[in-house]
């Protein structure tokens, strides 16, 4: 005959105290003296009881649980949001749970309903592109406390970003300063990062400002295995550019490696920019110039911030997005070889207002 699971009357009886006492001791609310919550303790562990999250959840309309969703754990700048996160919501008493939507915005807004369908308190995100965000929507309208992480904010959510344009014109400044003239962006797919889209956009305006040529754009899809022949392509029939600011470390790690692979030196042949600083890019030979974020205190106040409205606190002061990165110098960035630099692409010929982006895409149709 299976024995029936022990009861909080169990635990109540064994303990020598009554049931409130047991449910103040289990639940960290209300007051018991040490000896009493150590004999609780006890006496849990030695009936095995469990106490039910369940039955917890539907008596405080709490589930004490944080939903978090981020593109990729991949990318290192995602695994330590998403662990400062958890740090911050376990330091509460909370739990996160995780999900990843892979830059599709189908599978984002699947998490989303799969997460409310749980009846989590509140979610912190990252979004493929906030402005039209079909999850960010559905979370307007359940009402769910929400923070995005790295989406600049949009229809008054709270947001802990990264102001991508000032810092994308901290790279072409970069570039200027070492005598670099035609340079270019490479990207995931805009529809898949509207991070990605703004530092382009931001790039762009800063070499038009230091009367650099318009750069040219590469964007592939996540994980691109054609990187080296779109690079090879791409540095053949533009023989003048010197230099590529790539929208994350991965991105310009891989192209520092097919660069190689197409014999060319870095920096004396390509110097290469990327976005994020994760500790990889001081791992490799030359070091990585890069622009420097700080996921965990992206992750961390994303966190602080649903908190904040979940339990009546003061919302915590979020950073001004143009403090939140700086320029981190490395071996990868130096001067164009020498007769490099006088050639422009026929596009920045036109008016500014008339130019085309000089686009080589991984695939023959534009992106969205």
């Amino acid at each position: 005959m299976k024995q029936r699971p022990p009861t909080i009357k169990d635990v109540a009886e064994q303990a020598g105290c009554g049931i409130a006492t047991v449910s103040r001791v289990l639940n960290g609310s209300g007051s018991a003296s040490a000896d009493t919550r150590e004999k609780v303790l006890a006496a849990v562990d030695a009936l095995g009881f469990e106490f039910s999250a369940l039955g917890r959840s539907l008596q405080s309309n709490s589930t004490k649980t944080i939903g978090c969703i981020v593109p990729s754990l991949a990318n290192p700048i995602f695994a330590e949001v998403v662990q400062a996160a958890q740090h911050e919501a376990h330091r509460e008493g909370y739990q996160l749970i995780l999900a990843c939507s892979e830059y599709d915005e189908e599978l984002e807004l699947q998490a989303v309903r799969t997460l409310i369908a749980k009846k989590i308190d509140g979610l912190v995100l990252t979004v493929n592109n906030a402005e039209d965000s079909e999850a960010l929507a559905l979370i307007g309208k359940r009402q769910v406390p929400c923070s995005l992480v790295y989406n600049r904010s949009v229809h008054g959510l709270p947001s802990w970003a990264i102001d991508n344009r000032s810092a994308a014109r901290e790279a072409a400044r970069a570039f200027h300063g070492h005598g670099h003239v035609q340079t270019g962006f490479l990207a995931l797919r805009f529809n898949r990062s509207d991070r990605s889209r703004e530092r382009y956009e931001g790039f762009v305006e800063a070499c038009r400002d230091y009367g650099m040529a318009e750069p040219l754009l590469l964007e592939i899809e996540e994980q691109d295995g054609n990187l080296l022949d779109l690079l090879g392509t791409l540095l053949t029939e533009h023989k003048s550019l010197t230099g590529i600011f790539a929208s994350n470390d991965f991105l310009a790690l891989a192209a520092m490696k097919a660069a190689r692979a197409l014999g060319r030196r870095i920096p004396e042949n390509l110097s290469l920019i990327g976005f994020d600083g994760i500790s990889t890019g001081l791992m490799v030979d030359p070091h990585l110039t890069t622009i420097e974020t700080d996921p965990r205190t992206m992750g961390q106040g994303a966190v602080q911030t649903v908190l904040a409205r979940l339990l009546g606190r003061p919302v915590p002061g979020q950073p001004a997005p143009d403090t939140t990165f700086r320029f981190r110098p490395g071996g990868s960035l130096g001067p164009p070889d020498p007769g490099r630099t006088d050639g422009r692409e026929a596009a920045t010929s036109l008016p500014s207002s008339e130019q085309p982006p000089n686009r080589l895409s991984s695939r023959q149709e534009s992106p969205t």
